[in-house]
């Protein structure tokens, strides 16, 4: 019987096969622009929301995260950029604040340091120290330190999988993510990244005994590469199996680009799944 996700089995991919199978750039037709428009737009935004940009959590110049606010004592959303751990900025990715603002959620848009000036454990590490600044902070920014979830892309849908074992984390929506990093380390991705086979099990949710009890939301797009949608519904089998909190679904037609309009819309799929996950905590 076919696989309904394609060739996904990485495993039996040559090294050129491989590469190509992750490569959303060359995937996805004027990608580069299309990236190009969301830093735009994130211009656009943080220029209409100027008060709490840039707001440090960290020793590195990357930590920092911007915070849009439209709810004073309101829940807030942190949202990590993809980039495969070594490309991109919050700066491109705050545009993403648009729909889950539109229905009162605050959003703040998290920066990390990128490989290789960091290693994976460093950047999950960060996120979790992003987020225990939300809290230590949230009296001076106004926000709700009880109600925090969190949504990422890519890589960032891996950081969000990771983000979960956080205390104060309620739950998240992971985008179009990598959750099984072994592909990644016989890649071409891992000439930045640099995992050796320890860290690799260690930050890879598939790999993990179980996960936190939490719930998760995996969504694709249905036109996406095949090991990414491979991996989110083997994530979302590896969290049943455990009797977890998960939900999956893919996007009919949308790619690993598209797919991010269901998240900049108010009215976008992935919006929907936020303002689910926060009415539910």
């Amino acid at each position: 019987m076919s696989n309904p996700f394609g060739d996904s089995n990485w495993h039996a991919m040559s090294r050129e096969q491989l590469d190509a199978g992750l490569n959303n750039g060359v995937a996805v037709a004027g990608s580069a622009e299309i990236a190009t428009g969301w830093g735009q737009r994130s211009d656009a935004m943080k220029a209409k929301y100027p008060a709490h940009l840039d707001v440090p959590y960290g020793p590195r110049e990357r930590n920092k995260f911007d915070l849009i606010k439209v709810a004073d004592g309101g829940p807030v959303l942190l949202l990590i950029h993809g980039g495969y751990w070594q490309m991109r900025s919050k700066d491109f990715f705050t545009c993403f604040a648009a729909g889950p603002i539109a229905h009162g959620i605050n959003v703040a848009a998290i920066g990390y340091t990128l490989a290789p000036e960091a290693t994976l454990d460093e950047i999950v590490a960060e996120i979790h120290a992003g987020i225990d600044a939300l809290v230590d902070q949230a009296g001076k920014l106004g926000i709700d330190a009880g109600r925090i979830v969190v949504s990422g892309w890519s890589a960032g849908g891996h950081l969000t999988a990771t983000a979960l074992s956080h205390p104060k984390v309620k739950g998240g929506v992971a985008i179009s993510g990598i959750y099984d990093l072994e592909p990644i380390r016989a890649s071409y991705l891992n000439e930045k990244l640099k995992l050796d086979e320890a860290m690799s099990k260690r930050q890879s949710p598939l790999m993990a005994d179980g996960g936190p009890d939490k719930p998760l939301a995996l969504i694709v797009g249905g036109a996406e590469l095949p090991i990414l949608r491979q991996q989110t519904a083997d994530l979302a089998a590896h969290r049943a199996r455990h009797g977890l909190p998960v939900s999956y679904e893919e996007v009919p037609g949308a790619d690993h680009f598209s797919i991010m309009a269901e998240l900049e819309k108010p009215e976008g799929r992935i919006t929907t799944l936020i303002k689910e996950l926060v009415a539910r905590i």
